[in-house]
C-alpha cells in the first residue's frame, strides 16, 4: 500500500515567473542549501515551453533523526534522485528513487494562475516495497517530502521577490 502526499506551494507571482523559477538550475541549488543535504547535483535540460524539461536532482541527506528500525534500511545517509520531465509550463510528472533501495516516489505537479497567484500542487504516492515496516517508512518519508516542499516554498518566495 503506497502513501498520498498533496501539498499546495503557492507563490505571489504569475505562473510564468514560477515556471521560469523553477527551470533555473540556481534556484534548485539553492533549495538544496537551504534543505542542508550533504552534497547534491542538479541538472536541467530542455525548456517547458517547447513541450520538455527535464529536471534531474541528486542529493545526499544525512539520516538524522531517522528511527533506528528504518536506518537499518537505509543508512547514515540517504541518497534521493528526483527527475521531473516537464511536458509544459504548467504541469509535470516527477519521480523519486532512492538508489539500492526499495522505495520511490512517483506523482505529478501542476501550476495554476489566479488573480496574479501561482499554487503549484504536488501530488505524490510514496511506496516502500519492504513487509512488516513498509508503511512506518513510508510515514517517514512522506514527512520528509512535506518538510523539503515547505522549505522549497520559501526559498521560492524570498526568490521571486528578488
Amino acid at each position: 500500500m503506497a502513501k498520498r502526499l498533496t501539498h499546495a506551494l503557492t507563490y505571489d507571482a504569475p505562473l510564468a515567473a514560477v515556471a521560469a523559477m523553477l527551470a533555473d538550475p540556481a534556484f534548485r541549488e539553492e533549495v538544496c542549501e537551504a534543505q542542508h543535504v550533504l552534497r547534491h547535483t542538479v541538472t536541467v535540460e530542455g525548456d517547458a515551453a517547447d513541450g520538455g524539461l527535464d529536471v534531474t536532482i541528486d542529493q545526499v541527506r544525512a539520516a538524522t533523526g531517522v528511527p533506528s528500525f528504518a536506518k537499518k534500511f537505509v543508512g547514515d545517509e540517504i541518497d534521493i534522485v528526483q527527475t521531473e520531465h516537464w511536458s509544459s509550463p504548467e504541469s509535470g510528472d516527477i519521480r523519486m528513487t532512492i538508489p539500492g533501495k526499495p522505495g520511490e516516489m512517483s506523482g505529478t505537479a501542476e501550476l495554476t494562475e489566479s488573480g496574479g497567484t501561482t499554487t503549484e500542487t504536488v501530488a505524490l504516492d510514496v511506496k516502500v516495497g519492504i513487509p512488516l515496516v513498509g508503511g512506518k517508512i513510508e510515514g517517514l518519508i512522506t514527512d520528509l517530502l512535506l518538510k523539503a516542499y515547505r522549505v522549497e516554498n520559501e526559498v521560492g518566495r524570498d526568490y521571486l521577490s528578488r
